[in-house]
């Protein structure tokens, strides 16, 4: 696997070329696309190399800042180009797509031989609900907004930079649930898989910055291409960002989760699909929310009733699947039906 994610590396200077001859919208956003996945792999790496010699607190730190660079990077550049709706469609893409398809693959892949899988019972809900709390903090503003006509734009910005704050707030104090005072629930699986490190400190920190910043630049030729993409074929800006720019981002995410899942490590899968998604809408949304104040048009916490109701939505079914502590294949492809449909209905979604 590791030499297929080091192949798709060359993908990176094809980019760079394709966009130096003024190649069409639609082949520079494939070749970024391709380019994007195997660096997003390797910060990832480089991430949890170097947890091995920061710990578990830093690491914590050094999983929320990189864990998800990626989405960071091109919500960034998005805000900064205008394209909000694309960020927004985003971040409710990545949550979807790790509980639904990510989530999906793990189990379905995970339990093909096996009768069913177990899992800790009590962190799983403890993921859960942190992760509805998330969804529910995302509810509020639109709600908000839909209960009190006429009120002023200014207001919605400062109660999303509010809910924001209070979110990174939850998130640290779910960091120190999950790394310190409840950590036993969490080190079941990784006790078994922990190895030495393969890449010293110095190497780790190296790639980490250099697949960052490749990251960035392919980024920006990715977001750039989006925009004359919409105009040519008629996709709505929405879908682009649900579907494939979410998918981008969360590429190493669906390698990780369904490698351990295989190896019948669902604690690990669970960690990696379930706390992907709780880390884009705790750490990721309410970052982008902040930055935003910095760019013209800052960017709130409303999204779209359809975008709201898909999230619950999604969020009830992983619960309702988790709850029990065990998985099978068939629960899998439950997961991956309802993600298909959703996609299906932003496909058509004006």
């Amino acid at each position: 696997m590791n030499k297929f994610f080091l192949a798709l590396l060359i993908f990176v200077p094809v980019t760079l070329i394709a966009d130096w001859l003024n190649q069409p919208a639609l082949t520079l956003f494939i070749l970024s696309a391709l380019a994007i996945v195997p660096l997003a792999k390797y910060i990832g790496e480089a991430t949890e190399e170097l947890t091995i010699y920061t710990g578990p607190a830093v690491g914590g730190f050094l999983n929320a800042t990189f864990g998800n660079a990626t989405e960071l990077i091109i919500g960034i550049l998005a805000l900064q180009a205008g394209l909000i709706e694309v960020v927004k469609a985003s971040i409710t893409g990545s949550i979807l797509g790790n509980l639904l398809l990510v989530l999906g693959m793990a189990i379905f892949f995970g339990g093909r031989k096996r009768e069913n899988q177990k899992f800790n019972i009590t962190a799983a809900k403890a993921s859960g609900s942190t992760l509805l709390l998330a969804v529910v903090a995302l509810v509020i503003p639109a709600i908000f907004l839909q209960t009190s006509p006429g009120v002023a734009s200014g207001v919605v910005e400062k109660l999303s930079v509010a809910v924001s704050i209070f979110m990174i707030i939850a998130y640290i104090a779910s960091l120190f649930f999950s790394l310190h005072t409840h950590k036993h629930l969490y080190t079941q699986d990784v006790a078994e898989v922990e190895v030495e490190a393969k890449w010293s400190k110095s190497k780790s920190i190296l790639i980490l910055l250099v697949a960052t910043i490749a990251v960035a630049v392919m980024s920006e030729i990715l977001v750039g291409s989006i925009e004359p993409i919409v105009l040519a074929f008629g996709w709505t800006e929405l879908f682009i960002g649900v579907i494939f720019v979410a998918i981008i981002g969360n590429a190493a995410e669906h390698v990780s989760a369904i490698t351990v899942a295989v190896k019948d490590k669902m604690d690990l899968a669970l960690q990696v699909s379930i706390g992907s998604a709780t880390q884009i809408a705790m750490f990721v949304a309410p970052a982008l929310v902040i930055t935003s104040l910095f760019f013209a048009q800052p960017m709130n916490l409303i999204f779209s009733t359809f975008e709201l109701v898909a999230l619950v939505f999604s969020v009830f079914v992983v619960n309702s699947i988790i709850e029990d502590g065990e998985s099978n294949w068939f629960e899998g492809i439950q997961l991956l039906v309802a993600y298909v449909i959703i996609a299906t209905a932003f496909f058509f979604h004006p």
